[in-house]
Parts: structure tokens; C-alpha cells; sequence
């Protein structure tokens, strides 16, 4: 277990961003991701009247945060929950509205780190990439049984891999002899199958592909797009939400959320804009914001993230 796998990216950004949100007294703020509870942590210490709803998918994690996060008692509560089922969480705990609400979108650090669950592609493993491993289908099966077409449409739409026809006729051909089931055959297979030009830019060849069957097996687009919005609606006025996201497809997403509830959608040419039409949402970045320098340097996990805020500051339009 080393100390650096819990260097939780952007914190003080995110504390800071919410900080208005949560100094009140009976304030909730949700974690939609705990992972090892590194966020949930300095939410719980930096704001010591708030009280934490965290959810993750993965029960590995939620088990090693719980040990983390038990000195806080009962004002930590932890669900086994996948982040788009944030309003029937809340409806069960009898929460109407929440005042902060943090996204950190990124694979959890202890997922990379564990060799068994085959999310790297820098050492093997079996081929696996579910967060929650008590459902759904792994990441072998994905590549063993889906047809050519819908491979290819994977790895373009997600892993935005140009070489997508290239590996996948690699893949079929291959899977044809014997199914996959390790991550190192799948990395070799892709080095050898990309042209000498795609393979000197842009780190490990196989990092699109990692990306794009880890999105698909872990529906993570598809689940994202329904929970941005259902965190949004969950805010109170007033409330705000930050978002870290770690590829481009996600935080396209996150943007698009955000700056529709930004946006004021009277037809044009009213003398005055009725309250209905009134944005809902103040933005609190301006574009994404990036990692420093400095941390970049310290934790190289950091070095893709994007950070997006926005601030609810009027009720849903009836």
C-alpha cells in the first residue's frame, strides 16, 4: 500500500470550491465517488458541521474508506451505489437537497494499483475491468463475443483510437485461435498491429483501448450522462458541485450540463425574462480548470484532470 496511491487530485481546488456551500450548519455534502475516501476525508475534517454521503460501486473500496473515514461515527454515511442512482439514495436516507456534491471521475487509484482486476496495462492480469466484480460482463467477454463493428465503434467513440480496424481485425483474428484473457496479450497484439508513426506519440499504444473497454464495461458514459444532471436537480439553491473528469468525451459531458443550466432559454425578443427561464446554474470555472504544475510533478495521476464547478441559484422552472 504505498502513501502515494492516496494523493487525491485537485483537493484543496475542490474544498475551496465548495467551501461556501458547506460551512452551515446542517449542510450534506455527497462524495459520488469515494474510492479510498481521500476526498471524503478532507470534506469530513474541513467542514466539521457537514455531514458526508459518499457512494461507490466498488465494494473494496467502500470497505477500506469505512476503516478510513470511522472516526467520523455517524457523520460519514457510505452506500453500495453506482453514482447515477444519486436521488434514490438520498430519497431512502430522506435527504430532499443537498448543499455540495464532488465527482472525481477518475479510476480509482486502487483499482490501477490491484493486479487482479486488469484495469493497467503495465503489467498483466486477467482481463477483467469491472468496478463492482459481482455484475455485468468483464472485459475479456467484451472482446471475445462482441462482432467487429460494434469493436471498432467502442474503441473510435471512447478511447477516440484512430488504429481502430487495424487492432480490432488483430483482435478477431486472434480471438479466432483462442480466447483472450490477460492484459499482456492484448498489448502486444496492439504494438504490433499499429503502424511505427502511432506508436511513437502519445505514451503506452494500448492506453486507448484500455480506456474504451473500461468505459464500456463499466457503462461509464451512459451512467455519467444520467447522473450529472440528477446531481444538478439534487442541489439545493445555493448548493454547488465540482466535477473532475479525465478524458475528453467526459468532461464534453460535464460542459454540456453545466452550461445548458447556465443559459437563460426565454424565446428571444421578451421585453422581460419570466423567472421560468431564468438560468438555474452560475458557473464557477471558466472552461475546465487544470492540475499546477506542481502537483502534475508530484502525483502524474493528476495530469489529465480537468475541474468544472457550478452553483445552483434558482429552483428547477415548473
Amino acid at each position: 500500500m504505498s502513501q502515494s496511491r492516496h494523493v487525491p487530485v485537485m483537493l484543496q481546488r475542490c474544498l475551496d470550491m465548495l467551501a461556501p456551500a458547506l460551512t452551515g450548519p446542517g449542510a450534506v455534502v455527497v462524495d459520488c465517488t469515494l474510492g479510498l475516501g481521500g476526498h471524503s476525508e478532507a470534506l469530513l475534517t474541513q467542514f466539521p458541521e457537514a455531514r458526508l454521503v459518499a457512494l461507490d460501486r466498488d465494494k473494496e473500496a467502500l470497505r477500506l474508506s469505512g476503516e478510513r473515514l470511522a472516526p467520523f461515527g455517524d457523520r460519514a454515511t457510505l452506500v453500495h451505489a453506482v453514482y447515477d442512482e444519486l436521488p434514490d439514495v438520498l430519497d431512502r436516507l430522506g435527504i430532499p437537497r443537498v448543499q455540495g456534491i464532488l465527482f472525481d471521475l477518475g479510476v480509482s487509484s486502487m483499482q490501477l494499483d490491484e493486479t487482479d482486476r486488469g484495469f493497467a496495462y503495465a503489467q498483466d492480469a486477467p482481463l477483467d475491468m469491472r468496478m463492482d466484480q459481482t455484475t455485468g460482463m468483464s472485459a475479456a467477454e467484451v472482446l471475445n463475443t462482441y462482432p467487429p463493428g460494434e469493436l471498432v465503434r467502442i474503441l473510435r467513440a471512447y478511447g477516440e483510437e484512430k488504429q481502430a480496424k487495424r487492432i480490432v481485425s488483430a483482435v478477431v483474428r486472434e480471438r479466432g485461435k483462442e480466447p483472450f484473457s490477460n492484459s499482456a496479450r492484448l498489448v502486444e497484439l496492439i504494438r504490433d498491429s499499429l503502424p511505427q508513426a502511432a506508436k511513437r506519440t502519445g505514451g503506452n499504444p494500448a492506453k486507448r483501448t484500455f480506456q474504451a473497454l473500461r468505459i464500456e464495461v463499466n457503462g461509464e458514459l451512459s451512467v455519467l450522462e444520467q447522473a450529472i444532471p440528477a446531481a444538478v436537480k439534487a442541489l439545493a439553491v445555493g448548493g454547488r458541485i465540482a466535477v473532475l473528469s479525465y478524458h475528453s468525451l467526459e468532461d464534453r459531458l460535464v460542459k454540456q450540463v453545466f452550461a445548458a443550466g447556465a443559459a437563460n432559454t426565454a424565446p428571444p425578443g421578451l421585453p422581460v425574462v419570466p423567472e421560468r427561464y431564468q438560468p438555474r446554474l452560475k458557473l464557477l470555472t471558466r472552461g475546465a480548470e487544470l492540475p499546477t504544475e506542481e502537483e502534475v510533478a508530484e502525483n502524474r495521476r493528476a495530469a489529465p484532470a480537468r475541474l468544472r464547478g457550478a452553483q445552483r441559484i434558482r429552483e428547477e422552472a415548473e
